[in-house]
């Protein structure tokens, strides 16, 4: 059965766990407050009234995207090109295609940082790859310009994060929000770890600690990860009624593909937090 990425790809290993998951949109999360084509994320509302819904619903796309058969993944890379289309309908506008091109050098980036930070340095062969997957799904969707190798990745991520990304208004109301939805300490948390994940650009950017006072803690759950007090560590991160999400984070492969994906409401982008939408 041809897959759209392979059984035994770096990709599935990264996106099949929850601890890079997590890392991965801690990542996103902060430098989605930067971009500036943010006001996408606020077109309809969505995003700020529910900032963890939308992520674990931008989480059941991108999984089904790394773990279905090819027909299933591209089934649902073009839904995500069509929900997008119909949310630029809307508005009478397009999305700009840096965005989109962006968003997945912005997804390289943080598969890689997450894995590296909790797991081990990736190989240039893994790195190449993860930069190949994520330029496939944006090829399928007709993103132009894109990346032929890491290398090239490299350089298009450096003058994104030069050119596309400043402080705004909603900059400042989207923390707001994930400050309202988690409470201060787990707040105080996910600054923590985005602070040890960006760049030290958006860091400095957004004034994030320096991952300094976390960075401990995350060896100490590096070397615990298969211990009850993992999946406690991982629970501190979210709100109680986000744990059994959690754990579905760590289904098997088969699980993710059978799951049914929640049909997103008119006009609701289910990949918002990868594609600046809606």
């Amino acid at each position: 059965m041809p897959y759209f990425v392979a059984p035994d790809s770096i990709v599935r290993r990264i996106w099949g766990t929850s601890d890079t998951v997590l890392f991965i949109f801690a990542g996103a999360a902060a430098e989605f407050a930067l971009n500036m084509a943010v006001d996408w994320l606020y077109f309809t509302g969505r995003l700020p009234a529910d900032p963890l819904g939308r992520l674990f619903s931008t989480v059941d796309y991108a999984r089904r995207i790394v773990f279905a058969d090819r027909a299933g993944a591209e089934k649902a890379i073009d839904t995500i090109a069509a929900i997008h289309g119909a949310v630029e309908a809307r508005r009478g506008q397009s999305i700009p295609t840096w965005a989109y091109r962006d968003v997945l050098l912005m997804l390289i980036a943080y598969s890689i940082r997450a894995f590296e930070i909790l797991e081990k340095p990736l190989t240039p062969l893994e790195k190449e790859e993860i930069t190949d997957v994520f330029c496939r799904v944006g090829r399928r969707m007709g993103i132009p310009d894109l990346p032929n190798s890491y290398a090239a990745w490299q350089l298009a991520r450096t003058q994104h994060l030069a050119a596309n990304t400043a402080v705004s208004t909603h900059t400042r109301h989207l923390y707001q929000q994930y400050r309202k939805h988690l409470g201060g300490p787990r707040y105080a948390l996910l600054r923590a770890v985005q602070g040890l994940v960006v760049p030290a650009g958006v860091r400095d950017k957004l004034q994030l600690p320096g991952g300094l006072w976390i960075s401990p803690a995350v060896a100490f759950y590096r070397l615990t990860s298969r211990w009850r007090f993992s999946q406690l560590a991982k629970n501190a991160l979210l709100p109680a009624a986000y744990q059994a999400r959690i754990l579905a984070l760590d289904a098997a492969s088969v699980d993710v593909v059978s799951a049914p994906l929640v049909s997103p409401a008119a006009g609701q982008c289910p990949f918002r937090h990868l594609a600046l939408k809606a």
